[in-house]
């Protein structure tokens, strides 16, 4: 864990977290939290991208956005 992160807790129904064990079982995740995480981050990011395109941001202005994602770890 990254010591300058913040984290905050975020709470799932417990039979959506018991799928999520039975699911990440032998997958290389370490844990439900690595998982969500995971999971969010692309969502968001499609989310972002999406929005993006819906704005009407010019070609270079959405690929400044988009190389930032990419280097924050989200895309």
């Amino acid at each position: 864990m990254n010591p300058t992160r913040k984290y905050t807790t975020v709470s799932i129904p417990e039979s959506l977290f018991k799928r999520i064990e039975k699911i990440i079982e032998g997958s290389g995740f370490k844990s439900v939290s690595e998982f969500v995480t995971f999971v969010l981050r692309q969502v968001v990011a499609d989310m972002e991208a999406e929005k993006l395109r819906e704005e009407g941001l010019t070609e270079e202005e959405k690929k400044a956005i988009v190389d930032r994602l990419k280097r924050l770890g989200y895309l």
